[in-house]
This record gives C-alpha cells, sequence and structure tokens, in this order.
C-alpha cells in the first residue's frame, strides 16, 4: 500500500503561481509512475500531467503545456506540480495518483492509489 497526500493548494489571483506537492509513503520501494489530475464542480475527473519513475518522462494535458511542471524527488518520495500563469478554469481539486505502469497515462482508472485531494481556486 502506497499513501498519498497532497498540499499547497489555495486560493490565488488569475496570473499567479502555486506549487502543489504529494508525498508518499508506505510501500515507496517499488518504482511508481505518478499523475495529477483534477476535477471541478460538475465536471470529469481529468488528466493534468505525468511522470515516469527516473523523471526522464514527462506528459501533459494540452490545456496546461507550457504553464505547469511536474518533478519528482525520489529521496524525498515527493512529487511536485508547478503551475504558473494560473487561469480561472484551473479552478479544481488535483489529486495525485500512483501506478507501476506508465502507459494510457491520461486513464485515471489504471491508477493504483490517490491522495484526498487539495483545492486550487484561481480569481479572476
Amino acid at each position: 500500500q502506497v499513501q498519498l497526500v497532497e498540499s499547497g493548494g489555495g486560493l490565488v489571483q488569475a496570473g499567479g503561481s502555486l506549487r502543489l506537492s504529494c508525498a508518499a509513503s508506505g510501500r515507496t520501494s517499488i518504482s511508481y509512475a505518478m499523475g495529477w489530475f483534477r476535477q471541478a464542480p460538475g465536471k470529469e475527473r481529468e488528466f493534468v500531467a505525468a511522470i515516469n519513475w527516473s523523471g526522464g518522462s514527462t506528459y501533459y494535458a494540452d490545456s496546461v503545456k507550457g504553464r505547469f511542471t511536474i518533478s519528482r524527488d525520489n529521496a524525498k518520495n515527493t512529487v511536485y506540480l508547478q503551475m504558473n500563469s494560473l487561469k480561472p478554469e484551473d479552478t479544481a481539486i488535483y489529486y495525485c495518483a500512483a501506478r507501476t505502469t506508465y502507459y494510457s497515462i491520461t486513464n485515471y482508472g489504471l491508477y493504483d492509489y490517490w491522495g484526498q485531494g487539495t483545492q486550487v481556486t484561481v480569481s479572476s
């Protein structure tokens, strides 16, 4: 089992920045790929970004490409999502997730572990 805890959410004005963190604990000896997803009220959960175990491969949703950066520090068992140039449409609960494989990474149904989420609100 792996436990994931997100932090770093909050309220920010449009154009501002936030950095989300996702700390993993438990069975962290296994190599996990990590993903960030988000869910706005009344909408389905959507893929934001993913990173493989080594950090050498990343992938982004078109809506955040060039504004968000996913990274990881395996020594700290932590994954980050740096969010710049935030827009009101980025407002959502952001979740991190872990899985042992790195294919079909946009499919939230293939992730094994999930955090509880952190709220990000961007005001206009």
